[in-house]
């Protein structure tokens, strides 16, 4: 059958025009690879080729207010083998096992895994300069170095369990270094080259450097130089009580900065493997939960004070050693009671029966009202791990002995940051804090602040004018009454005992207590307060004012010329009893002779150095008091006068 020239010419434009079409699209998929995903397809063909070693960031180093490092970092390599590379793998092998004290097996599977790049873990992970010169020294193919860091504690067991401490990836694990692990951490940098299918380096090809962005710094509200002194104490409570545990915090009441939190058994960061994690995952101050006893009494008294339940002066209690409510008799920690006494004795004597009258004055729902205004039963917010609540009565199961018994800090557990964030708004005019560690960030390059944290005043709990008062009352309980071994000569110290039977359960535990003292200072404008518990001290009778209040009195010695608060003549007189130590007032004695020396101290120790005729020297200097029978170190010289003949 013949075909017309009409229908070639009609299939030969067909064909034609379906050329054009099919080159038009390969043209327009040309152009689109070439000009929209060029880059793209490149970036991912360069991916294929290229190995990265990486670069781990400086952690962000934490640092106190002053600027003192407690959390900073040490340079450490790590090793790397891009397994293609290597030549010959039992001779590379048989070198970095030498180096790396490993066995030549596990050597030689590192350097023949079937992988780009592998990390030799864990003996070439963070290792020392000198070992990392060793491996370089060896000029292996296949074999790099890359710089690392790890976490290095300059103090040690100081601060462990505010600080926490870092994994081996630098990773935040605990305390400070997790909660604020994402800040601290930095991001990671890297050097990236190129190889072939064979992992051979393409030599056309130069290596990408991307240099790791270092974590921020973090600085505290921590004062090492509080710090310091709260350490000190707590080692010597250890070594003479050996209790079975300690609990200290000092915060400023004013804005709730923490100036020293710590806590025993402690810890080294650097060894955490090594430690029960028991004693690492318990912070005991935000942590622990137990009955706070007489300490609790400050926040009856405010209570009772703010709804002018009582007149500290003019009202009056008769104690007979114990009270009846609803059948059950709740004793005085003194046998036979204190007798009529005025309220402000109460206070003083910490006399259990007069606060269940006060707070059978308050009520139920006043009292509760007030306990939970202090923030007790609730977190304070403190940015730490692991913050207990604390355990309060239910309301509905609040009868008579109940509302007894929380009036004198028995039957309630708390935490000691509630206890200090509370007692610090009871003391400081009346506002709540929120308890804070972490002041601000700081630009580890710059040094220039990033973003600081302010103080938060959650609200107002008592007057100013209910605050004076309770200030006064626990200043008078600290020259006056049960508090006298936290007594400070030249600086106004308040604050209040505390003796709490530990439970075991359900049962109180005999001979075994959490005795406590919590204080402040001055008392006129608060600028410290220190609380200090010791469970069950062994040796010694079990009372806060015979264990807690003299360390508190030894932290507030120390602490407050830190602080810059400069001694005052104005403080209440302190009362001694007949087994008090008393307190002598050191005299001039500059010029005085031997002879003189020793007619004159009968009730100090001489420490006399020097073959002089004369006192040319003395430590302590004139005015400052010392307790009976301390030393006093004077220095003996030749006279003025003699120097004089002599020279002549």
């Amino acid at each position: 059958m013949r075909v017309s020239n009409v229908t070639v010419r009609k299939r030969l434009a067909l064909t034609l025009l379906f050329g054009f079409f099919i080159f038009f699209v390969i043209d327009i998929r040309l152009g689109y690879v070439q000009f929209f995903l060029g880059d793209t397809l490149t970036s991912g063909a360069k991916d294929l080729w290229s190995r990265n070693i990486p670069f781990e960031p400086e952690r962000g180093e934490i640092l106190d207010r002053n600027g003192v490092k407690l959390a900073t970092n040490m340079s450490a390599p790590t090793i790397y083998v891009v397994p293609r590379q290597i030549e010959n793998p039992a001779e590379t092998a048989k070198k970095l096992a030498a180096v790396l004290n490993m066995s030549e097996e596990k050597a030689y599977k590192h350097v023949t895994e079937n992988e780009s790049i592998v990390r030799i873990n864990p003996e070439g992970r963070k290792i020392s300069h000198a070992k990392a010169n060793e491996v370089r020294d060896l000029s292996l193919k296949g074999i790099y170095i890359a710089e690392d860091s790890k976490r290095y504690y300059p103090f040690g067991s100081y601060l462990s369990h505010v600080l926490g401490f870092a994994g081996i990836d630098n990773q935040g694990l605990l305390g400070l270094e997790a909660y604020y692990d994402e800040e601290l951490k930095g991001k990671k940098g890297y050097v990236k080259f190129f190889s072939d299918a064979k992992g051979q380096r393409m030599p056309d090809e130069a290596d990408d450097y991307t240099a790791p962005v270092d974590g921020n710094n973090l600085r505290l509200t921590i004062d090492s130089r509080v710090q310091t002194i709260v350490e000190r104490e707590l080692d010597n409570v250890q070594a003479t009580y050996n209790p079975d545990g300690i609990i200290a915090i000092a915060m400023n009441p004013n804005n709730g900065e923490i100036l020293a939190m710590s806590s025993r058994p402690d810890f080294d960061p650097a060894n955490f493997r090594e430690v029960d994690p028991k004693v690492y995952n318990r912070n005991l101050p935000v942590w622990s939960n137990y009955e706070p006893g007489s300490t609790f009494k400050i926040i009856t008294l405010a209570a009772a004070l703010e709804e002018n339940k009582v007149n500290l002066t003019k009202d009056t209690f008769n104690d007979s050693g114990s009270v009846e409510v609803d059948g059950a008799r709740l004793r005085c920690w003194k046998r036979g009671g204190h007798g009529h006494q005025t309220f402000l004795e109460v206070v003083q004597n910490s006399c259990n029966p007069g606060f269940v009258e006060l707070g059978q004055r308050l009520g139920e729902e006043t009292l509760f009202k007030y306990i939970k205004d202090f923030g007790f039963g609730q977190k304070t917010g403190i940015d730490l791990q692991g913050e207990g609540r604390g355990i309060l009565f239910n309301p509905e199961r609040v009868g008579p002995v109940e509302l007894a018994t929380t009036a004198f800090g028995q039957g309630v557990s708390v935490t000691p940051i509630q206890q200090v964030a509370a007692v610090s708004a009871a003391v400081n005019g009346g506002i709540l804090y929120t308890p804070y560690i972490a002041k601000e960030w700081v630009d580890p390059v710059t040094n220039e602040v990033i973003s600081r944290q302010t103080p938060e005043a959650k609200k107002r709990v008592i007057s100013d004018e209910t605050s004076k008062e309770i200030r006064y009352a626990l200043e008078s309980v600290v020259a006056l009454g049960t508090g006298r071994n936290a007594y400070v000569d030249g600086y106004r110290v308040g604050g209040k005992t505390g003796t709490a039977q530990k439970v075991k359960d359900g049962r109180y535990m005999e001979n075994n207590h959490i005795v406590s003292f919590i204080g402040f200072a001055p008392a006129d404008d608060p600028q410290v307060v220190v609380y200090v518990a010791v469970d069950n001290p062994k040796g010694t009778i079990q009372f806060g004012g015979t264990v807690a209040a003299p360390i508190v009195g030894n932290i507030m010695r120390d602490v407050l010329p830190e602080l810059g608060v400069k001694p005052r003549k104005n403080q209440i007189e302190k009362e001694y009893k007949w087994l008090d130590t008393k307190l002598v007032e050191i005299p001039n004695i500059l010029g005085l002779t031997k002879q003189e020396l020793t007619e004159q101290f009968v009730n100090l120790k001489l420490d006399v150095a020097g073959e002089g005729d004369v006192v040319v020297q003395q430590s302590p200097k004139a005015g400052v008091k010392v307790k009976e029978g301390s030393t006093l170190r004077v220095y003996l010289g030749e006279s003025d006068k003699k120097q004089s003949q002599e020279n002549e």
